[in-house]
């Protein structure tokens, strides 16, 4: 175990977590509400430091990051644990396991090893990713410091309802992140994730302000968040902080508690896909679906920029973060 960072020490060795929206208050021998950090008399501890439960070496446009780095790999970690309950979860044998009876859950591996294993499989970035990174924020932030010396970018896959200051403390070493939008109305984010809707809109405006390169998935759930009115309001919000942050409107599957829901209809991820073209925004993209969606095209003379199939790059036309044929800029970060 290692010291948390991010808590204050209360009265009656009662601890306040702020390293996420939750901001727990918790008891003596109790864990907060992700079930990996714990109040040991007075002092708050994670157990997730350094035991890794997942590792692999991805494209990084299975972040999905279409704009950062286009075909790089990204060596992808996670531990377990998170501090959503979503019932719609592809990685929940990891994400809704907990360290409340678990002596050591996942592999040890220093930051260090992380991110000696990055450069040796000539990974450009590391993804921290699966479950929630905010959850192994002291494991993440020190291999992030360790990998920024290294010339490495260090990328978020996050349900996006880390603290201003977890933010802020991670900020130096964090390039890019892509932040799920789950839904545009907060009685679905209690219902079915446990969670608030307006902590993660914050942190989506926050990391845009503070300049770390920004991608929004929604994963588009039948009966759930496919209706005119909430894909209008996501596309909307996401205009409001630039038209030119890449949303990513993908297909669901069956999965964890919502395995008897059909897949998401192609019809409904084409309608999602107008509804972000009309309320201005450059690029959407529609994932999970290989057919159709995943191109990238120049927003001034709409020309093909990128073209993919899968997570493979075929053709790339943009050179030196502009379009080839008419010099536009392309937001992202493009090697």
């Amino acid at each position: 175990m290692k010291e948390a960072l991010l808590y204050e020490k209360l009265e009656n060795n009662f601890v306040a977590c702020n390293l996420c929206a939750h901001r727990c208050r918790i008891a003596d021998g109790k864990f907060g509400f992700c079930g990996v950090r714990q109040n040991l008399k007075g002092a708050l501890f994670t157990h997730a430091y350094g035991r890794v439960a997942a590792a692999h070496v991805d494209p990084v446009e299975k972040k999905p990051l279409y704009h950062f780095l286009p075909g790089t790999y990204s060596f992808s970690i996670a531990t377990i644990g998170c501090n959503f309950r979503c019932g719609f979860c592809q990685n929940w044998e990891i994400s809704q396991a907990d360290f409340k009876g678990v002596v050591a859950e996942g592999r040890a591996v220093s930051a260090q090893e992380l991110v000696d294993a990055a450069l040796k499989n000539k990974c450009r970035s590391i993804s921290y990713t699966y479950t929630e990174p905010t959850i192994f924020f002291e494991y993440a932030l020190e291999t992030a410091k360790l990998a920024k010396a290294k010339g490495l970018y260090n990328i978020f896959v996050t349900n996006g309802y880390m603290s201003r200051e977890a933010l802020e403390l991670i900020r130096p070493s964090l390039d890019a992140a892509n932040v799920d939008l789950k839904f545009f109305n907060d009685s679905s984010y209690k219902r079915i994730c446990s969670a608030s809707l307006a902590p993660v809109k914050e942190t989506i405006r926050l990391m845009y302000e503070l300049g770390v390169w920004v991608e929004i998935t929604t994963l588009v759930i039948p009966g759930e968040n496919d209706s005119d009115e909430e894909l209008k309001g996501i596309a909307g919000f996401i205009a409001s902080v630039s038209k030119n942050i890449p949303w990513h409107v993908s297909r669901f599957h069956p999965d964890y508690k919502f395995n008897t829901l059909e897949p998401t209809a192609e019809g409904v991820l084409k309608k999602a896909e107008d509804i972000g073209r009309l309320a201005g925004l450059n690029f959407v993209y529609a994932g999970n679906i290989q057919k159709w969606g995943n191109d990238t095209y120049c927003p001034r003379c709409e020309k093909l920029l990128v073209k993919r199939e899968v997570f493979n790059i075929l053709e790339n036309n943009v050179k030196q973060g502009k379009c080839v044929y008419c010099s536009a800029v392309i937001p992202g970060v493009f090697a």
